[in-house]
């Protein structure tokens, strides 16, 4: 409507009149259409694109103020103009505009009077559908600023984005944005109600300031979905900072706006969501790496014992935790050692190292497990006393298999025997509780058999309890593979949610 001719129904029985009407609006440039009775023009108003209805107040089935209504129960902004020859008097005029006529004309007419009218009338419509359509854009906006702030990632940003634009357009829409790592992505959605998806993308950044510009491109340059034959691209760079890569919102030029606002709106808040992610993943990178450097750096090496480990950290939206490990030869014994300081944050990091090198220190000394424990205890009582930890403690003499193991609210460790799975049940308060301890438990791991330490990221859901946890672990470790690590990366696999919102450490055992 806005880009040509209105297109105007006019609807009276009489063949003459609606022969002159649609003579006098067609001469004035307008596109017709005719109907002769109120169920058919109730049918086209329904079906066909149009702009404006030319109404005869009695029709042979439905009168004209009930036509009217319908219309407008279905289609408010759409202008209704009455026209009679009959009910001309003020009560009939009264009567149709108080039931949802724009205006009203009496015959007879003048072509000067319904073509101006008809101009007036629609100047309002065009008015209203421009501040509806706004209105809609604006709340569909507001929808995808907060869907790609609360995105948990970078790829799902640049999806929620990419949707967010096809709702708003109503049309095929990319985003296009640059990772913390510099590799160049596009979130791309073909229309409104399609899935997003990512694909990698390569752009020219050469020329876009900061700030946020508007272009309109060829859309070959811009080969993400298939946009709309005989249209231009409309593309919206957002630059916050100097040294940040633009991100771009590509749209078919048609929808747009004069100036447009929304475009250049979406844009910027997108823009603002994906530096948000970049710092985030950043810091997250830098806790992550702060957090492996406090575990131990390589693995020993030890005739009669095969060993593996896996720690994975929480997901990128989850800070960093408290999950450690500790695999050391201290004279002839195997120190093993896994436990988990309560929170996500860098403090909990930090006490955690704190933890490991307590341990080691102690077991350098010559201290048993228990002891070992119970100076641990002491020493985070005196200087964290705010902190809570689990940890499970063994020393493995590498040639008969003996354990001595201390725990302190640990989860069990798992003994895998020729497909038979048993849990190492050692009861015993947290760390930094005052509490008696348990004397130290002693088993053999036998020739052949595995011995799994874990975390309880491993076995631990929102969804299900913590000895269907257990269950689960048991019936993967009843066949161990050949291979340790990939024993060890299989639990991981089969027991670990897609996206980890816990660290989960893992440490494996075989005597051979």
């Amino acid at each position: 409507m806005e880009d040509g001719p209105a297109t105007v129904l006019v609807v009276d029985d009489s063949r003459t009149k609606r022969y002159l009407l649609v003579s006098w609006l067609t001469r004035a440039g307008f596109k017709t259409l005719e109907a002769e009775t109120g169920g058919e023009a109730l049918e086209r108003v329904g079906v066909d694109p149009i702009d404006l209805v030319v109404l005869d107040v009695r029709l042979p089935d439905i009168n004209g103020f009930q036509v009217c209504e319908r219309i407008k129960a279905t289609h408010p902004a759409m202008p209704v103009v009455h026209v009679s020859a009959h009910a001309v008097d003020v009560a009939d005029r009264a009567q149709g505009l108080t039931r949802g006529a724009d205006a009203y004309l009496a015959e007879p007419i003048e072509p000067d009077e319904l073509v101006a009218t008809a101009h007036a009338v629609l100047r309002y419509y065009r008015a209203r559908k421009r501040a509806e359509l706004m209105a809609e854009r604006l709340t569909r906006l507001a929808e995808t600023t907060v869907a790609v702030h609360a995105a948990p990632n970078f790829a799902r940003l640049l999806e929620a984005a990419a949707v967010g634009a096809a709702e708003i357009f109503r049309t095929p829409a990319a985003v296009v944005a640059e990772t913390f790592d510099g590799d160049c992505l596009a979130g791309v959605c073909a229309g409104p109600g399609k899935a997003g998806s990512v694909v990698p993308w390569v752009v020219d950044d050469t020329g876009v300031p900061t700030g946020a510009t508007s272009r309109i491109d060829d859309p070959a340059a811009w080969g993400l979905v298939d946009w709309p034959a005989d249209d231009r691209v409309a593309v919206a760079a957002a630059r916050l900072r100097e040294d940040r890569a633009p991100l771009y919102v590509v749209v078919p030029a048609g929808v747009n706006t004069p100036g447009m606002p929304v475009l250049l709106q979406l844009a910027q808040a997108v823009a603002a969501a994906v530096e948000a992610q970049r710092s985030y993943d950043e810091e997250h990178r830098i806790a992550v790496t702060l957090q492996r450097s406090l575990l131990p750096r390589r693995i020993p090496e030890i005739a009669g014992l095969d060993l593996a480990v896996r720690y994975e950290p929480a997901s990128a939206q989850t800070e960093v935790g408290g999950d450690f490990y500790e695999l050391v030869m201290l004279d002839g014994h195997l120190l093993m050692a896994i436990g988990d300081v309560a929170g996500h944050s860098l403090h909990a990091a930090t006490v955690m190292a704190e933890l490991r090198h307590a341990v080691r220190a102690y077991a350098v000394e010559g201290h048993q497990p228990g002891v070992i424990l119970h100076l641990v205890n002491e020493l985070m009582r005196t200087l964290l006393p705010q902190e809570l930890a689990t940890i499970c403690v063994l020393l493995v003499h590498p040639g008969t298999g003996h354990v001595r193991m201390a725990s302190a609210g640990h989860l069990p460790p798992l003994l895998s025997v020729d497909g038979r799975v048993e849990f190492v049940t050692h009861s015993a308060p947290l760390l930094g509780v005052r509490a008696k301890r348990p004397a130290d438990l002693e088993f053999v791991v036998p020739p052949g058999a595995t011995l799994v330490l874990y975390t309880d990221g491993l076995i631990e859901r929102r969804d299900t309890t913590i000895d269907e946890g257990l269950a689960a672990l048991a019936a993967r470790a009843e066949h161990i593979d050949p291979d340790l690590d990939g024993f060890c990366e299989r639990l991981l696999r089969e027991l670990a949610p897609l996206e980890i919102h816990d660290d989960v450490a893992v440490v494996a055992l075989r005597r051979t």
